[in-house]
């Protein structure tokens, strides 16, 4: 379906926020940057939850490369996270941010999570970008990490956005589900499936968010160009129009 028919980034009278969420596993950029930046643009996206960026050499230097072309600025995370980043637009006011390294299992990628408290107009809410571990036991106990994380925020919303390494059906994804609400579930647009881009086939990434965040669509966009989908990276992204209630 086509991206316009998802509504616009608002401020609402009420204090009230509308925005675009978008979720990317990005594979570090080692594939065609110009086209990620195009689809990244496409989405116009107040949030992006990225997914691999990168972590070695210089990396700070390709992230904000990324967060340029896109026309978005770097929030957190990246190699001070194992992966995961954030990015924003201008529209949001930042509070916090903390880059969250978790646990250790040896001979196992290190996994973390990339965090942040933001602000748009008079709504606050916590973002948490995560990448689970291709094991099952590990994903199934970061899945729990990521819900302590949540309630650690404070915040009165928390949307979460990540590559969870599992279909829905899997128990990392359902412990997440169970406690919060699963986008797609909650209001399918678009697509589905994000893996691979080539041969779209299960729905492995996906964005959530606490009771009280209103989803207003969610899924894969379906009019972006294939080409840049493919030379992009090996996910496709899942786009979500989200309500952020007003605080107090």
């Amino acid at each position: 379906m086509a991206i316009s028919e998802l509504p616009n980034s608002r401020t609402e009278e009420d204090g009230s926020a509308v925005l675009r969420v978008l979720s990317y596993n990005v594979r570090s950029m080692r594939d065609d940057e110009d086209a990620l930046a195009r689809v990244i643009r496409a989405c116009d996206p107040d949030l992006v939850f990225v997914q691999e960026a990168p972590r070695f050499f210089r990396w700070r230097k390709h992230a904000a490369r990324l967060a340029a072309k896109s026309e978005l600025v770097m929030l957190s995370g990246g190699a001070t996270a194992a992966g995961p980043m954030l990015l924003c637009s201008l529209r949001a006011t930042v509070e916090r941010t903390e880059d969250v390294l978790l646990p250790l299992t040896p001979g196992l990628h290190r996994r973390g999570l990339a965090t942040a408290v933001v602000r748009f107009a008079r709504a606050r809410v916590g973002l948490i970008s995560c990448h689970l571990s291709l094991r099952k036991d590990e994903r199934y106990a970061q899945a729990g990490m990521v819900l302590d994380r949540v309630a650690a925020l404070g915040t009165p919303y928390t949307l979460v956005g990540g590559d969870l390494n599992e279909r829905p059906e899997g128990p990392a994804f359902r412990r997440l589900a169970n406690e919060l609400r699963d986008g797609w579930e909650t209001s399918p647009w678009g697509g589905a499936y994000t893996s691979t881009p080539a041969d779209p086939h299960q729905r492995i990434d996906a964005i959530l968010a606490t009771p009280g965040v209103e989803f207003l669509g969610c899924g894969v966009p379906t009019d972006l160009d294939p080409a840049d989908l493919r030379a992009a990276t090996d996910h496709l992204p899942v786009l979500a129009a989200v309500r952020l209630p007003a605080g107090p």
